[in-house]
């Protein structure tokens, strides 16, 4: 017995010593990956990145901003209603988490598109774009965030007490953030220039067009500009900026001009994911709406009245025709009276009107069929800054006299690119009797006699009127994309 027990433990020892040799031996070269990269190339990270981070933006949108923005009401008395300002610490926490996650993979493109195998100029410009555009968002909602130190933690390159700093990355300032957003698109305005061309498949917004990227980096540069102007501390040198933008050398900061939409042409110069209107999420180019959102839900939601009652009132183009059989207005909002925002609990017991769903049909003629539009599926949800945004920027510089250019047409530019957006070339200028009718019957024409601001709520002044039209922008971007 005693023998049997020795011939086991030998048997086992030796076992185990074959074990651990074989471990150890090119331990290595075993487990290394043959397919494996250190660095991916730039057009692999750009799309995925581009549509993760918008689609992020479209269903915040959805389910927090458009019930501030007074959109959208979520029908119902019981806790948690974004409406009634009763905001969970948790709404926080998807933006935050999947901004920075996408925002490592932008950060990854510069920094592949530096590498000698991988150069290429007009990646780097396209992810410092992107990243000023996702970083104002992140310190707009948040405040002082990590920037400087964030987006390093998994660089594998960097010594291992430099890469455990920068897990718990430090909080910046928000004025040290926009000042640095500043140089990160004077440099991408530098690196597009050469206008080096992209594989046009990893471009979701411009399909490779480069000089279309570099106009959209110079108009978020504005509105960077404009959001910080009223600080003493930068007022001065931020002005000045903007004038040399727009008037003292345009020639080398293109901005978005055109709204104009083509079969070549798309997007005009509207910074937008084109959405395919796939319903599968396998396919990379499906918004949100159609892949993370079920058609019942998607109708579930009221419209407010602060919304849709104006746009009503004024006969506004993307809200008429809404009927069967034509269904022409791109929104396709079932139902013309919209629920106040904030309205008494109990008051309100069913939806008054909800942008129809993919599922939604008109029931006309023999055999019901899917409505012409429905912005669930709707191509233009995708967007980061349209030339509308542009023109309201335009008209506050000029009615405070910072630039050169009459405010009035800025404005009214602005009124009409917004529509065109929804409705392609349905104004062809501000001079068309037709938009010309349209604001002068609705008292939305510019005037030069009413004052700059006035401190009285709802008191007619420039900066009322284009703040409410840009307003109603953003409202209508917000269907959408985060701005």
């Amino acid at each position: 017995m005693k023998k049997n027990i020795k011939n086991i433990t030998y048997i086992l020892l030796a076992a185990f010593g074959l074990s651990t040799f074989s471990c150890t031996k090119d331990f290595t070269e075993v487990n290394k990956d043959p397919l494996g990269e250190t660095v991916v190339a730039p057009e692999r990270l750009l799309a995925p990145s581009l549509v993760n981070l918008m689609s992020t933006n479209m269903l915040r949108n959805r389910n927090f901003s458009n019930e501030l923005m007074q959109v959208t009401v979520n029908v119902g008395d019981s806790e948690g209603r974004v409406f009634r300002y009763d905001i969970r610490r948790t709404q926080a926490d998807n933006t935050w988490n999947n901004w920075y996650v996408n925002l490592t993979d932008i950060v990854d493109v510069y920094n592949a598109a530096r590498t000698p195998e991988y150069l290429n100029t007009s990646y780097q410009g396209i992810s410092l774009i992107v990243q000023a555009w996702i970083y104002q968002l992140l310190t707009d909602t948040y405040g002082d965030v990590p920037y400087s130190e964030a987006n390093k933690g998994r660089l594998s390159l960097l010594p291992a007490a430099d890469s455990q700093k920068y897990i718990q990355p430090a909080f910046d300032r928000q004025k040290d953030i926009y000042l640095d957003l500043f140089k990160k698109l004077e440099e991408a305005n530098e690196l597009l220039k050469a206008g080096t061309p992209i594989a046009v498949d990893s471009d979701p917004v411009y399909k490779g067009d480069i000089a279309k990227w570099r106009k959209l980096g110079n108009s978020l540069y504005l509105r960077l500009l404009l959001r910080i102007a009223g600080k003493t501390e930068v007022a001065t040198n931020v002005i000045a900026k903007m004038k040399e933008i727009i008037d003292v050398n345009p020639a080398n900061y293109p901005i978005m001009e055109n709204n104009d939409a083509s079969a070549t042409n798309p997007n005009g110069d509207n910074g937008r994911i084109l959405w395919t209107g796939a319903n599968t999420a396998g396919a990379l180019y499906s918004s949100p709406f159609m892949t993370s959102v079920r058609p019942n839900d998607f109708r579930l939601i009221g419209i407010a009245d602060f919304f849709l009652g104006r746009l009503m009132n004024w006969g506004h183009p993307c809200v008429i025709n809404m009927g069967a059989p034509s269904y022409t207005s791109r929104w396709s909002i079932d139902g013309v009276e919209g629920i106040p925002s904030g309205y008494p609990p109990g008051a309100i017991t069913e939806i008054l009107a909800h942008f129809n769903s993919d599922q939604d049909v008109d029931g006309t003629g023999t055999a019901a069929r899917k409505k012409s539009y429905n912005l669930q599926r709707d191509a233009y949800t995708g967007i980061i800054m349209t030339v509308a945004e542009l023109n309201f920027i335009k008209a506050e510089a000029a009615a405070k006299g910072w630039i050169n250019g009459n405010a009035g047409d800025f404005y009214h530019k602005g009124i009409m690119d917004a529509v065109n957006y929804w409705r392609p070339n349905y104004w062809t200028g501000i001079n068309q009797a037709s938009f010309l009718t349209y604001i002068n019957s609705n008292n939305l024409a510019w005037n030069d006699a009413l004052p700059l601001d006035n401190q009285t709520y709802g008191s007619d002044s420039k900066m009322e009127k284009i703040h409410l039209q840009k307003l109603l922008c953003f409202v209508s971007n917000r269907f959408s994309a985060m701005v």
